[in-house]
C-alpha cells in the first residue's frame, strides 16, 4: 500500500528540497552576510559536491548505457553514503580554496564578477571532461542508500527525516562557530578591513576561511541533492540557482542563520509550488459555476500554451521579490537592520 500518493508525497519532497537550499543559504550567508563576501558564484560548490558524490558512487561504466566516463568508484550502500558526504564536503571546499585563492583579495563587486565569471568556467569543464563527469549526459545512477530496503515512499519519508537532521546539525555547528571569536572576527573583516589590519589581523586568511567554510557547506547540501535525484546533470547547476540562493537569504534576512533558513523554506515552496498554476487555472475553469468561470480569462487572461511560460514567470517572480526586498525591507523577514546597515558600509568603502 503506497504511503505517500498526491499531495503528501509533493509535500514531502518539496520539503527535502527546502532543506537542500536552507543547507546552501546557510553557506552564502557565511559569505555575504557575516564577512560580506559578494560571491556569485555559488552555484560551483555546490555542483563540485554533487559530482563528486556521484563519482564515488556511480557503478562501472560498463554497466551503463551511454556512459562515457571511465571512474565510478561504485561504493557500496548504505556505507558508502558517508563517505560520499564527506568527500563532496571536502571537494566543495578544496574547489573554495582554490577560487578564493585567486579572487578573495579583489574588492566587494570585482569579486562578484571573478567569482561568477570562475562558476562559468568550472561548468564548462564539467561538460567538457567527459571522462570523469559523463559530459552532458550527465550521471544518472547516482545510487540512493536505502530505498531498495525501505520502498520508495519509506525511503522519501527517511530520507527528508535525513536532510531535516542534516540542516539543524549545520545550522547549530554554524551557530557555534559564528558566536565564537572567529564569527566575531569575520564581522569586523565585514565592517572594517582596516581596522582589523591595524589589530594585525590577516584579512586575506580570514575571507579566505570564510570562503571555505561556505563551500564545504555547500558542497555537502550537493552530495545530499545527489543521491536524492539519484542524477546529476550540468543542467541542473545554472546560474539561477545562484540568485535563487541570494533572493532566500535576502528574504530571511542576511547575518541570520535562522532567517537564511526560513527564506529558503519560502522561496522553495513559491517555486515549487507554482508548477501547479495551470493544473489550478483548468481545475477551476471546469469546477466552478459558468458565471463565475467565465470571469478567469477577463480576470487573468488566457494561460499562454507554451511550457516555458510557468518557469519563465516564476524567474521574473523571483527576481521582483528580490529587487523589492532590497529596496523595501533591507533587513528581511528575521534580519538585524545593524547588520545590513554593517553590510552597506562595507560596500560602501569599496
Amino acid at each position: 500500500m503506497a504511503l505517500l500518493t498526491g499531495w503528501a508525497a509533493f509535500v514531502v519532497g518539496v520539503a527535502t528540497i527546502a532543506c537542500i537550499y536552507g543547507l546552501l543559504t546557510l553557506g552564502l550567508n557565511v559569505h555575504y552576510g557575516y564577512t560580506g563576501l559578494l560571491n556569485f558564484g555559488h552555484v560551483a560548490f555546490f555542483a563540485a559536491g554533487a559530482y563528486a558524490a556521484a563519482i564515488l558512487t556511480m557503478p562501472p561504466p560498463s554497466t551503463v548505457t551511454n556512459a562515457s566516463y571511465t571512474v565510478g568508484f561504485n561504493l557500496p550502500m548504505p556505507w558508502g553514503f558517508p563517505v560520499s558526504l564527506a568527500a563532496a564536503t571536502l571537494v566543495g571546499g578544496a574547489l573554495a580554496a582554490l577560487i578564493g585563492a585567486t579572487s578573495i583579495r579583489l574588492g566587494t563587486h570585482y569579486l562578484a564578477i571573478a567569482t561568477f565569471a570562475l562558476a562559468g568556467v568550472f561548468s564548462d569543464v564539467l561538460v567538457n571532461e567527459a571522462w570523469l563527469t559523463n559530459g552532458s549526459f550527465g550521471m544518472n545512477s547516482v545510487p540512493k542508500p536505502g530505498q531498495a530496503a525501505l520502498g520508495p515512499d519509506r525511503w522519501q519519508l527517511a530520507y527528508l527525516a535525513f536532510s531535516l537532521l542534516s540542516l539543524l546539525a549545520v545550522y547549530l555547528l554554524v551557530e557555534r562557530v559564528l558566536d565564537a571569536p572567529f564569527g566575531r572576527l569575520l564581522k569586523g573583516v565585514r565592517e572594517s578591513e582596516d581596522a582589523a589590519k591595524m589589530l594585525g589581523k590577516n584579512t586575506t586568511l580570514v575571507k579566505l576561511k570564510s570562503f571555505v567554510i561556505g563551500g564545504m557547506i555547500a558542497g555537502f547540501a550537493g552530495g545530499v541533492y545527489a543521491h536524492y535525484i539519484g542524477s546529476v546533470v550540468t543542467a541542473q547547476f545554472v546560474p539561477q540557482v545562484t540568485f535563487t540562493v541570494w533572493a532566500a537569504m535576502l528574504l530571511g534576512g542576511a547575518a541570520s542563520n535562522t532567517g537564511a533558513v526560513v527564506g529558503a523554506v519560502l522561496v522553495m515552496t513559491f517555486e515549487e509550488s507554482t508548477r501547479f498554476i495551470t493544473t489550478v487555472y483548468d481545475w477551476m475553469q471546469a469546477t466552478l459555476p459558468d458565471a463565475l468561470s467565465g470571469l478567469l480569462p477577463a480576470i487573468f487572461g488566457p494561460l499562454p500554451n507554451n511550457p516555458s511560460f510557468i518557469p519563465s514567470m516564476r524567474f521574473v517572480i523571483v527576481g521582483l521579490l528580490f529587487v523589492l526586498v532590497v529596496r523595501y525591507r533591507a533587513e528581511g523577514l528575521l534580519g538585524d537592520p545593524a547588520e545590513i546597515e554593517a553590510l552597506g558600509e562595507e560596500e560602501g568603502s569599496e
